[in-house]
Formats: C-alpha cells, structure tokens, sequence
C-alpha cells in the first residue's frame, strides 16, 4: 500500500481539524453583500500524483526512519532532485508549495552524512542547512532529529544558540542548520576553527532560495561566493541544493545566487505531488459610507475584512492563517477576531493568536508548539508564516492585500491543503492601485508566469563591503576575482584607494583593527536594532531595527503588542532604545515625510518622440517631519504632531521620465495643474511597478516636480529603497511600456471622480495626498505612451566602470567616498513602522568576541522591508 509522502516527515503533526473548506466556503458567503465582493473564482484542480522507486544509494537507516514516519515511497521529482545532487550536480528543485522539496535535500544531505560517520570523529562528511529564518531551522531541526538516523547528529546555530553550545556544534555536529546572517557574521570570519566541518562539506542546503532577492539576495550571493572560496580553501568542493517555491527560470536565479554557470545547476520543475482541490477567490472589499482623505470614497480595509473571515472560518472549525502586511496588522486582525469570537463561544478566543517578528524568542517558540500541536485554530501572521514552521492540516488560507508577487502569492496560498485535502485561499483587496487593478483583471495572476528573481551581486555597494570581508576571512588572489564576477577587479581598486585593503604581491589585505563583516548589512537594517523597553518596569517588549526607528518608535507613536498598546515616551537613538508606557489607546500613529531627490547620472535612455524615459544614480533625502494620529475604528485622522529629527541620506538607483511642458498643455495639462498631475501619476506608478518587478511596492518610492533642476523638465522619477539600487528601477526602466501601460489602464478605469486609493491616493504620502489631479495623470500618462517602444529584452547585468570611473549606480562617486563604514550601505526607511516580514533578531543582543572564534551573533536578521513614503 502507497503512504502519503509527507514535506516535512516524523514531525507528528495533527490532521486537520475536520472542517470543509468547500461547506465554510459557502457560509462565507451566505452574509448579507459577501457574494458580490467576489469578483472572481479560480478553481486549482486537483492532481493525482507520479511516485517512483527509493534510489538504492540511500542509506538504509534514514529510509527505514521515512518509512516508519509514512513515507512508503517518493514523488518522482524529489528522487529526480536527490538523484541530481547525489551525482554531484548543484540543483535546484522548484515546485508547488507541500510538494515535498525537504525530502528532495535530505535524502542526499543525511545520506552523506551518515556514510561519513564511520570516520574517525565521525566527520567523514558535513552538511551545511540556510533557511531564511531561525523558525524554518528549529522545524527542519525536529524534522531531522524525528528521523533519529545513526551518525546524524544535528544542531542549529543561531543568535539563540548559548555560546557554549556554539563551540559542541562547531567541533561534534555534522548537520549544522543555520542562516545567512550567522554565516556571515560567525561562522565565514571563524573559519580556521570550523576547518574541519568545511573540509568535509559535501551538501550545501539553500532552502526557500525564492526569497533571496533584490538586495537581500545580492548580500546572500556574495556570503555563498565567500563560502564556496572557504570550502576550496580546506580542500572541500560541496553540492549545493536550492529549494524554491515555483519560479521563473529558477536555474538561473541558482546560478546568480551560488555564482555557477547556469549550465551547471539542474531544474527540477515538474511538480509531481499530489494535492487537493483549492478554491482561490480575489474578494474586493464594500465602500464605506462618506468619504476619506480629501474627499476620496473609502473601502473597507483588507485588514478589518480579513479579521471577519478568520472569525468566521474560526468559528465553523476551519484551521486558517490570515497573511496580512505587517505587524500592527497581524496584532490588530487576531485582537479583532478575538473580541468576535468571544460572543460565540468564550473558549474560542484562545485558540486565535498572531504571529510576527519583534517577538521574543521564548513567545515565538510558543507560538510555534502550539501551531504544532494544532492547539491554534486561527493565526494572524506576517510572512513570517510563509517561510516559517511547517503548518500541516490548514483548511484555509486569507491573504490581506497583494503580497508583492505572484510567487508569494502562491506559496501563502499553498499552505491550506498540506494534507491533501481541499482547501480555500482568499486574495482580499487592500484599497490601493495594484490590489485593485489585480482583481479586476485576473489574468495578470491566473494567466502570466511566476517572476523571475532580481538580484545583482556585483552591486559596488554589496560587493565592497564582501570582499573586505573575504580579504579578512583570508587573502585575496587574483584566482579568487572570477568567482565574484566581473565588477570585483575594479571595486578593489576603489576599496584601496580608500584605506580598506592593502595590494601586495600576495594579493589584497584586510588592514584595520575593526571587524570587516560589520561594513555587510545583509538585510538593510542600519546598524543595531532598537529594542522597546517599558520604562515603568524595563521588561524589553521586542525590537525594531534601526533604519525603522524614526518611522514606528518616535516620540509619540503608538505601538502594539500582543494585543496591548503602548506610546513611545523617548527614542534614544545612541543607546538603540525606545521607552514607551503602557496606554490603552484608541487610535494609531504614522509618519509623515519629505523626501528630496537628486540625479547624480543617467545610466540609460529611452527616447520616445519628445518624452525621455532614463534610468540612473539619484541621492534621496528623506526626513520624517511629523505624525498623523488617525482613529483605529475608522482612520479618521484626529491631529498632526510634529517632529524634530534628523535627515537620512540615501545613494541608489531610480527610473524617471520628462515630458516636455508645451506639449502636457497641448494634451489639456495646465501649468496650474501640472503638479498634481505628476504627482498622482507617481503614485499610480509605484503602485503598479510590482507588476513587472519582483519587488513588494513599499520596496520603492518617488517624487515627481513640475520642474526638476536637474532636468529642467516636468518629471517622475521612481527609485529603489536599497542603498546602490536592488534592480527595481531597472526592471521598470526595462518594461516601461507595460508598466506605464497598465498605470495608465488603472488611472482610466478607476470609477472614482477624482482619484481615490485605489487609483492615486498613497497611503504613506508625505504630502497628505495634495495635490492630486487624477485627470491629469491620465493625460500625462497617455502622452509619455503616444510613441512608446515595445519593451526591450531585459539587460544581462551590470556594466563595469571603467578606470578611474566610479562605481556603476554611485553617479561617479568613488567608494571611497561614500565610506563603507558609515550610513552609506543601510536602506532608508521611510515609512511608519507597519513592518513585515521575518526578523530574526528577536531582541538578540550582538555578541562580543567570545574567544573562541565565534565573534558575533547574528544581530539583523530581519527582512522587514524597508518601505518609503509613497
């Protein structure tokens, strides 16, 4: 008899609740309005399944544990990923979410390592796990030690990892599971004591590889460039294994990430699994009654809709996860579906939680055994949740708000129906122009492929502060220069000129006293996290990372955890603390900001007739000016405060375009309204460059002026949020006739008078939305269209400067100048501390050096985006 090959075997995960997803459906819809909110159904067929036949190479003990756990035998493209990997080819496995990818490593990985521990020491072989957060590790951890295979001994080692422990997985563990920060930061500069792990490095395990992207993924590039070259170095050649969720040429984002050619890695793409049927619904939310910012009509939110339908799946017995943008949301959707359920049954209210980054490590643990055990019925979750525990047993899934990508989208959805049963997953509408355009034209999701991952290792900015690192960790040669690619050579040269490395004929040398990983901020945080401490008691509630500081901790802001509110009483930015007291509340905070940019140099050009569409280096200023207090029921905004701090400067790369002013008033654009003309067409531009880029719209942001000085022209100009660009601005400047495009098709067919958020209201405006002149927008836009060029293929990757020049995407500006060492290589955030995503600090406090070599925890682990103003 066949068993159910399982993604994450031997973890005793319960069965669903044994609710159905179709019945829940159904009453979903049953209250007054809800059907028409569905504006369309996709059904996700369901799919049978291809097995095929245990390689016999696997070692006998981990396919006895398999089979004990239920795996009686495997889905053809996990025995033809394992099979890649075991021939010693790099490969890359991409399929459907619970499509089993974990066998698809382990079997090589565990394999190997149990053949190598009949060697002296037991290290006859090693394998090394990165996951994109410290919850995949601790879950693939169980995973590994359920299976209790002999010779395996397995560890993780992470900022939570005591530094005793630290020195046993160093010396003993042969399976270490870790992330791309404690890589960085511990494990690369302490190589000589792990010298013999890394000569015995036979696997290297990439999981979720999807998620190293733009400029996360370029730092993670170079940190396995830096791996590889350590291996090399103590006579190790190692296999990489990547694990992703379904992308677009999925063997060339290996291939950038790892720095092979692409020839090298083989795709395994058919996804050979099994799976229930999924209902998938795109649900626009009602307007409200009266009007909003400016007299724009209001919807509902994606926030307050979801609350309701967790309550509701919640109440019927539906295991569900609400995917929702950032933490205040997941904080205030389980508080919301709470307060609900207690009316229905006083019992349910318990078993409702959220789950977000900022948490301590003893919650977050909780919260996971408890997901585990299936003890939670309802989570309100960050993406945390996307790349975080296994859940299996989920009837239900509700994304609030368009997560960035189809491939996000997707994998959020993937996670009802782990069990193969039939599941539901729901795309509610944020009020914004994407969501809304999404909705309204499915086919941009249903009918187009994944996206294609950006991401740009040979960034001078990235690739600077990483070979400083290398040259620390051990000398630069000329030997080393290919594997991390052609802008290395002369990104050296500017890294002497400034003082950070020393040439001699043995290579290049790491000169200063500090520690060179510290100039790498993989994840674009801005240095040490700020943790919130209550000042009546000094119990430290969470963090939030420094670049975010100004925008979620200033004086005065409001801030939520579990379900409690607090206000910032003083942000002490030296001593990387907020203290706040404890408040109940009734309304939120966010930040306004000003932002000036300036263009340092055009990279490229694109004429069409009398408009110009460039891309290029821009400096963005930005400071936070004040703060709106906003009633939490309704968003009414009930005052502005203002603020005193400081600016922020931030070098990176941008697309914008010029239109000539005779010719706007020609298309009916008065000088008188060709500010707000601009201004609202930058807003409907940022909100739908996540269409063509792989990017979340906060990743970006912008300014427009009736005249630039540095054009001289009206223009718009669209930047990345990532210190030397994250290739954003790129991808738009490379399809800018279909992203125009769709803005304009937006702009056109919002049924709004005169613009609302749905069409070109920003909710993070620093302007307050004023001007806006939606009819304009719609001129401009058409008119930069008139004589628009298909778009060109996009570019194989960055062009080197030439000798003397400076750095591509730094405007001429030598590295030196910009001064690796100081704010130059954080992202600025800009916005008002509606964070998402994974952090992996966790209120970890960086370690000093230990003396044992491992001389630093993993501080900034957190992919909380950095999100600008608009």
């Amino acid at each position: 008899m066949h068993a159910e090959p399982v993604q994450t075997p031997g973890t005793g995960l319960p069965p669903g609740a044994g609710a159905d997803p179709g019945g829940a459906a159904e009453h979903l819809l049953r209250a007054p309005g809800r059907r028409e909110r569905v504006l369309h159904e996709h059904v996700v067929a369901a799919r049978a399944g291809t097995t095929a036949a245990w390689p016999e190479w696997v070692h006998p003990e981990l396919r006895a544990a398999l089979e004990r756990s239920g795996v009686a035998s495997l889905w053809a493209h996990q025995v033809a990923a394992a099979q890649a990997a075991r021939d010693g080819r790099h490969v890359v496995v991409s399929t459907g979410t619970a499509s089993g990818k974990s066998l698809a490593y382990l079997l090589p990985a565990l394999t190997a390592v149990a053949e190598g521990a009949a060697d002296p020491g037991g290290r006859g072989a090693t394998a090394l796990y990165l996951s994109p957060t410290k919850a995949l590790a601790a879950d693939q951890l169980q995973v590994v030690r359920g299976l209790a295979v002999p010779g395996v001994r397995a560890a993780t080692f992470d900022g939570d990892v005591p530094p005793e422990e630290r020195r046993w997985v160093r010396d003993h563990a042969n399976h270490v599971l870790t992330n791309p920060d404690m890589l960085h930061r511990s494990l690369l500069p302490g190589h000589a004591r792990w010298h013999r792990f890394l000569r015995a490095l036979r696997v290297v395990v990439v999981d979720e590889c999807h998620h190293y992207r733009g400029l996360f993924g370029s730092h993670v590039a170079d940190v396995l460039r830096r791996l590889r070259r350590l291996a090399a170095a103590a006579g190790a050649d190692p296999v990489f294994v990547l694990a992703s969720a379904t992308a677009a040429a999925p063997a060339v984002t290996a291939s950038r990430l790892v720095g092979v050619p692409v020839e090298d890695v083989v795709a395994v793409t058919e996804d050979a699994a099994r799976r229930g049927a999924t209902r998938f619904w795109m649900w626009e939310p009602p307007l409200l009654p009266g009007t909003g910012e400016n007299g724009a009509p209001t919807r509902r939110s994606a926030a307050a809709e979801s609350a309701d339908l967790l309550t509701d799946l919640v109440a019927g017995g539906v295991r569900t996860v609400a995917f929702v943008r950032s933490r205040r949301s997941a904080e205030a959707v389980a508080l919301s579906a709470r307060r609900s359920l207690a009316e229905v049954d006083p019992s349910l209210p318990a078993r409702v939680a959220a789950y977000r980054s900022g948490f301590l490590p003893e919650e977050r643990r909780e919260l996971e055994r408890r997901l585990r055990e299936g003890d939670l019925l309802g989570v309100a979750s960050t993406s945390a949740l996307e790349l975080g525990v296994d859940v299996s047993g989920l009837d239900a899934v509700v994304v609030a708000g368009w997560p960035g990508t189809r491939s996000a989208l997707w994998q959020r959805a993937g996670r009802a129906g782990r069990s193969g049963q039939d599941a539901l997953a729901v795309l509610v509408a944020e009020d914004d122009p994407l969501d809304t355009y999404v909705v309204h034209h499915p086919e941009v999701v249903l009918g187009a492929p994944v996206e294609s991952t950006v991401l740009d290792p040979g960034n001078p900015h990235v690739l600077g502060p990483h070979l400083c690192a290398a040259a620390a960790e051990r000398p630069l040669t000329e030997q080393d220069l290919p594997l991390f690619g052609p802008t290395a050579e002369p990104v050296l040269r500017h890294l002497v000129a400034g003082g950070l490395l020393r040439r001699r004929p043995g290579g290049w040398f790491w000169t200063r006293r500090e520690r060179a990983t510290d100039l790498a901020d993989l994840r674009g945080t801005g240095g040490e996290p700020v943790r919130l401490v209550e000042a009546a008691t000094g119990r430290v509630l969470g963090s939030v990372d420094a670049g975010s500081a100004h925008h979620a901790v200033h004086p005065g802001a409001v801030y939520v955890h579990q379900g409690e509110t607090h206000v910032v009483e003083a942000l002490d930015e030296e001593g990387s603390v907020a203290l706040v007291r404890r408040e109940d509340v009734e309304h939120t905070t966010s930040a306004r900001t000003t932002t000036d940019v300036r263009i340092l140099a055009e990279d490229r050009r694109r004429s069409w007739g009398p408009v110009a569409v460039c891309t290029g280096a821009v400096e963005v200023t930005t400071r936070v000016t004040s703060y709106l207090r906003r009633r939490a029921s309704t968003g009414e905004v009930l005052g502005e405060e203002p603020l005193d701090l400081p600016e922020r400067t931030l070098r990176t790369a941008a697309v914008w375009w010029t239109v000539p002013p005779e010719l706007l008033e020609q298309a009916g654009v008065a000088p008188a309204d060709l500010s707000g003309a601009a201004h609202a067409a930058e807003h409907a531009a940022i909100g739908l460059l996540p269409l063509v880029a792989t990017c979340d719209r906060w990743d970006v942001g912008g300014v427009s002026t009736a005249l630039h000085p540095d054009t001289g022209l009206p223009t718009v100009v669209v930047h990345d949020a990532a210190a030397g660009g994250a290739g954003f601005a790129e991808r738009g400047f490379t399809a800018a006739a279909t992203w125009l495009g769709a803005t304009a098709d937006l702009v056109a067919e919002c049924e709004c008078p005169a613009g609302c958020p749905s069409c070109v209201q920003s909710p993070k405006c620093g302007n307050g939305n004023s001007p806006l002149d939606k009819a304009g927008a719609l001129r401009m836009l058409r008119l930069v269209l008139a004589e628009a060029d298909d778009d060109a293929p996009a570019p194989a990757g960055r062009p080197v400067p030439a000798e003397g020049a400076g750095p591509p995407g730094a405007g001429g500006v030598d590295l030196p100048d910009l001064d690796l060492r100081d704010g130059d290589l954080r992202d600025v955030d800009v916005r008002d501390g509606d964070l998402r995503d994974v952090d992996l600090r966790d209120g970890d406090v960086r370690d000093v050096d230990t003396g044992d070599g491992d001389t630093g925890d993993a501080p900034g682990a957190a992919a909380d985006a950095q999100r600008p103003a608009r």
